[in-house]
């Protein structure tokens, strides 16, 4: 598919031609995927609990895990492509996921520790999809934190030097 958007995936290469990205790259996109399935699992686990009430908007629901969904892909297309050596990927993963979705994740959980007037107060009412959610949000941080640095460790810099794939 040349002369397309798709024209910009890179072409398969030949076997001798091929490099294996460094461990730390593979860590990177292991992370990166984690996170993923970390984000899709509270997605799903908020979209049960909003359709258990009497009065749950499908139709928003639905918009919103499409949305969701969307963002997950595009975030997985960049991940295989930072994976390839794509420097660009690195720098759009750095950005995306490592200030933008990072600050995303914690600001809800900051706002709610900082306005408890108790530290009791944070496991008030608590349930299990809300443990379910804490978790997944909590290993989606983690994966994160493990990503985004692996992007950066030296092998991983000589990598993206090396200009594998743009």
């Amino acid at each position: 598919m040349t002369g397309t958007a798709f024209s910009t995936w890179p072409a398969p290469l030949r076997a001798e031609h091929r490099v294996r990205p460094p461990r730390a790259v593979s860590v990177a996109f292991t992370g990166l995927v984690a996170a993923l399935l970390c984000g899709v699992g509270e997605a799903l686990t908020y979209v049960a609990v909003q359709l258990d009430s009497p009065n749950a908007d499908v139709g928003s629901l639905t918009t919103g895990l499409a949305v969701r969904g969307g963002i997950y892909l595009a975030v997985l297309a960049v991940a295989i492509r930072m994976a390839h050596g794509a420097r660009w990927a690195r720098i759009v993963l750095t950005i995306g996921i490592g200030i933008v979705g990072l600050a995303s994740l914690i600001i809800e959980p900051a706002a709610a520790t900082l306005s408890a007037k108790a530290i009791g107060d944070l496991f008030d009412n608590l349930s299990p999809s809300a443990v379910i959610s804490g978790i997944l949000r909590t290993g989606h941080i983690l994966a994160v934190l493990v990503a985004i640095p692996a992007m950066y460790h030296p092998t991983a810099r000589r990598y993206f030097r090396a200009g594998r794939s743009s």
